[in-house]
């Protein structure tokens, strides 16, 4: 077990501080949606709750708080970004939401009433949200910082310190030290090293270690595997070097990979299940999509008219490579002239192109272009999340010159995805293998919970045109 002084670790105290906050903020959001539902009117509130609303508000603060726990809320040291917790508590929201109108049928002298429930989940949400945001900000980042121990001192172990420098890099995390091993080079600078002289379990308890990284130059014969499944048994984490740089910058090391890493590591869900609430999410937030952006898209279709004529088409239809490399047609806004490829041979897509139109310019900008992608996400042949789909001739020549470059055909491309997220459009060899590394960062770590993260980061995107070309 912990030592009490690890139960005291300041992350801990801050997700006290932060629950506490967040269940009076829920509670008087649900007192606030009371009065603005009726008015300010009690004679009203008490003829419509037969009394006090105390206990139906400590009902909604409670439920939703168990929400936000089952979804990861309270978790100390969570990976996730400002837009992670966003995410998740959007979800823990509509579950609580669903949970509560459930406890209405089934206990239905509590009942809280519609409008009331609406002006309390927004109410609610606002509240969480601040509150959140606030205790980040005056905890300094303790909520989402783990404290990392990384066992070895050499060239493997200087790969955290040489390329993770800089605080953007270290968000989620912090180094406590570096413990030597025996045989490994000296790279790591001296006052930075730890000694463990009473063991590494007793120095993981003191120093309230979160998560170990497992990077020595050599394995064999030099880690203290007794030590180390001791600090696992007492709940720290422990990863090795590749995992650790998987997670904290969000893509693969493709130089590192080998085909164990597919055969052995977690990931690369293709369950039933998952494939459901793929094909559910895509339906769905297709299908809204749609719905909002029809005005859109029928002024963006006469504006192509009117630049090019009556008999410029609006549409282009070009072959792209989907999931397990079958070709489908892919649909998209005309943006550039109907000449633009006369002589037959495949070009990349670059800065200040000049194939590209007037109002070609603006709906790439806007990522507006994109938007009858929706179709190929309905007929299933794209996934509204996903590796961005390339066309044939640029496949094959990647394939040949980039290693592993066809794992990203595993899943159905989209119309959004992480590597469009966290790099710039390609347009070159090099362009494609930065951006393979976050391609097969999403295939193996996809789930639901990353496809709403997606979903939320592009909007950013598209509203300041980040990565557009």
């Amino acid at each position: 077990m912990r030592s009490i002084s690890d139960a005291l670790h300041p992350a801990r105290r801050w997700i006290l501080f932060l629950a506490s906050a967040e269940f009076v903020a829920l509670f008087l959001a649900f007192e606030a949606a009371v009065l603005v539902r009726f008015f300010g009117d009690f004679d009203l509130i008490d003829q419509a709750f037969g009394g006090s609303t105390v206990l139906r508000g400590l009902v909604f603060a409670g439920v939703l708080m168990l929400a936000m726990t089952s979804m990861g809320l309270y978790a100390t040291h969570s990976r996730d970004g400002w837009s992670g917790h966003v995410v998740r508590a959007l979800v823990a929201f509509f579950a609580g939401g669903l949970t509560l109108m459930a406890l209405q049928y089934l206990t239905p002298v509590d009942d809280i009433g519609r409008g009331v429930m609406v002006l309390a989940l927004g109410f609610g949400f606002a509240g969480v949200m601040v509150a959140r945001a606030f205790a980040l900000r005056v905890g300094q980042g303790e909520l989402l910082r783990r404290q990392v121990l990384v066992l070895g001192v050499g060239e493997k172990a200087d790969l955290i310190h040489s390329r993770l420098r800089r605080d953007s890099d270290r968000r989620t995390f912090g180094i406590v030290g570096y413990v030597p091993v025996q045989g490994d080079a000296e790279r790591v600078p001296a006052e930075l090293r730890l000694s463990p002289s009473e063991g590494l379990p007793a120095m993981v308890d003191l120093l309230g270690v979160d998560e170990i990284v497992v990077a020595p130059d050599c394995r064999r014969g030099s880690l203290p595997l007794d030590e180390l499944m001791a600090c696992r048994l007492r709940g720290v984490h422990v990863n090795d070097l590749h995992t650790f740089l998987e997670n904290q910058t969000g893509r693969a090391h493709i130089n590192a990979l080998s085909p164990s890493w597919i055969v052995f590591d977690a990931g690369f869900d293709r369950s039933v299940a998952r494939s459901a609430s793929k094909r559910v999410f895509d339906i769905a937030s297709s299908s809204l999509l749609l719905l909002l952006a029809m005005p859109l898209m029928l002024l963006t279709a006469v504006l192509i008219k009117f630049e090019s004529g009556l008999g410029g088409p609006i549409f282009y239809l070009q072959e792209r490579v989907g999931e397990g490399g079958e070709t489908f047609r892919v649909i998209k806004f005309r943006s550039m002239r109907t000449d633009a490829e006369r002589d037959g041979v495949a070009r990349w897509a670059t800065s200040n192109d000049d194939r590209v139109t007037r109002v070609g310019r603006v709906i790439r900008k806007l990522r507006i272009d994109e938007l009858p992608q929706v179709l190929n996400v309905l007929r299933g042949e794209m996934s509204f999340v996903g590796p961005r789909p390339e066309r044939p001739t640029f496949v094959e020549q990647l394939e040949r010159e980039i290693p592993y470059y066809g794992l990203r055909h595993a899943v159905k491309p989209g119309i959004t995805g992480w590597a469009q997220l966290r790099y710039a459009y390609g347009a070159s060899v090099k362009d494609a293998e930065e951006k393979l590394k976050y391609d097969l960062y999403y295939v193996k770590n996809q789930s639901l919970m990353f496809d709403l993260l997606v979903l939320l980061q592009t909007v950013e995107v598209v509203l300041f045109g980040k990565g557009a070309r």
